[in-house]
């Protein structure tokens, strides 16, 4: 394969999804201008030395907010109806009639409670998704006023008023060195007995040893999970041979439209860059100047 460095050699305009640019890749390109990331945040990228340097890095945020919108709905009616766990067993040639016994099937979302934590982008046009089903949503955000969540149809709640309230608990928070492991040991014990838990956001908001807890001693009823601390998890990971557990190798923000959206939109924003108009999206706005 061509290393990155080779490619961006003699280029003035550099487009990536997940090869990394280094200070190395920097460096060897001295004619860089731009470089254009088509992903929500720039993680392969060195941003800071792209800004010593002077070079803008466009990015493209939001492209993947529909498709982790319809997953993480997906993901609720695999892990609360056991679509996945029945499915691997009838794969397998096992006919499980007894998933339709009162204490081994699922449950309907309808009047159920579902609390988001976090409210961002995804998790507020989540809501219109949920509604159809007659849930009542309730949200956590310390950045979101009650107001702005009513208007969307989500009622405001602290964190441990929130987990010990709903019956699904779905997480959208970023990382930050606030929200790193805050859904702990304390956290699933706040949450109601026989709760679901879901993670379509990032690994690192989760101790997953605690989750693991709270799923084995049967508190929670299921969990559905897209990412993880470390990925790939290991294959003896013991999460994994859990039977209550829904898992996904963090392809929620994957789909055919967000990849195209993406490329779209900074092949928008290089455009304007290149004949000096207003770019919309820039992580380092100091370097268009």
């Amino acid at each position: 394969p061509v290393r990155v460095s080779e490619l961006a050699r003699d280029a003035d305009v550099l487009v990536t999804h997940v090869a990394p640019v280094t200070k190395a890749v920097l460096a060897a390109s001295p004619t860089l201008r731009v470089v254009a990331c088509c992903r929500g945040g720039p993680v392969n990228v060195n941003v800071a030395a792209a800004t010593a340097r002077g070079i803008p890095v466009i990015n493209a945020p939001a492209r993947n907010s529909q498709a982790v919108v319809e997953f993480t709905l997906g993901l609720i009616l695999a892990e609360c109806r056991g679509i996945g766990r029945a499915h691997a067993a009838l794969s397998l040639g096992e006919w499980q009639g007894d998933l339709y016994r009162y204490d081994q099937t699922g449950r309907e979302l309808r009047g159920q409670t579902i609390g988001l934590v976090g409210f961002g982008a995804i998790a507020q046009a989540l809501v219109a998704y949920l509604q159809p089903f007659g849930l009542q949503i309730l949200a956590y955000d310390p950045f979101v006023t009650a107001e702005q969540m009513s208007a969307l149809g989500a009622e405001k709640r602290e964190l441990g008023e929130l987990l010990g309230a709903a019956d699904i608990v779905s997480l959208h928070a970023r990382v930050t060195p606030a929200t790193v492991g805050m859904m702990g040991a304390t956290e699933f014990a706040a949450m109601k007995q026989g709760a679901y838990f879901i993670n379509t956001a990032r690994g690192p908001l989760v101790d997953y040893a605690a989750l693991y807890g709270a799923l084995a001693s049967g508190h929670l009823a299921g969990a559905a999970l897209d990412t993880f601390a470390e990925e790939p998890p290991p294959p003896d990971w013991p999460l994994l041979a859990l039977p209550n557990v829904t898992v996904t190798p963090h392809i929620a923000g994957s789909s055919r439209e967000s990849a195209e959206r993406g490329a779209d939109t900074v092949a928008r924003d290089v455009a304007c860059f290149l004949t000096e108009r207003p770019v919309a999206n820039c992580v380092n706005r100091t370097a268009l100047s």
